[in-house]
């Protein structure tokens, strides 16, 4: 094929959510959820080590502020205004990290060229808090084991 049609191809990417993991606020994995079977898939204790590294990096990054941006003029930046990495893009994945007021972090693992991450993120914070957090039964910090959020979750994500 020659070079100049090369360039006017356009591949269509599909529009995949691959997997879903929740981290509590000390690191551990309460969640994990595949989705599609795009990724490779991980032991329970390769799952267990991903969260707390995880959990670690987001910590050291959190605390890395450029020195521009805080000055003798300025102000200091309120501790709950500094993020820790929220996107992590390769070639064939991206992961795109949500934490909550409370530091719990969700970690959603998509195609690279997946659209409107903020919006799956958001919804599938909002059935977490309708199923889970609701949930009378559930104790914070503990692992999630909730039959109402994984059906409405896998719908939500299945039906995208």
């Amino acid at each position: 094929m020659p070079a100049s049609l090369l360039h006017s191809v356009h591949f269509a990417w599909p529009e995949v959510v691959y997997s879903l993991i929740i981290i509590n606020k000390a690191g551990g994995l309460v969640y994990q959820r595949d989705f599609h079977d795009g990724l490779n898939k991980l032991s329970i204790n390769d799952y267990l080590v991903l969260a707390g590294t995880f959990h670690g990096v987001h910590a050291i990054t959190r605390s890395l502020t450029p020195s521009a941006l805080v000055t003798s003029t300025t102000p200091p930046i309120p501790r709950s205004a500094l993020t820790g990495i929220e996107v992590l893009e390769s070639a064939l994945f991206r992961l795109t990290c949500f934490q909550t007021v409370s530091g719990t972090k969700f970690l959603l693992f998509t195609e690279p060229q997946q659209p409107n991450v903020d919006v799956i993120m958001r919804r599938i914070y909002e059935l977490y808090a309708d199923y889970v957090m609701k949930n009378p039964f559930y104790q914070l910090e503990m692992p999630v084991r909730c039959e109402a959020f994984d059906r409405y979750l896998m719908g939500y994500v299945r039906a995208r």
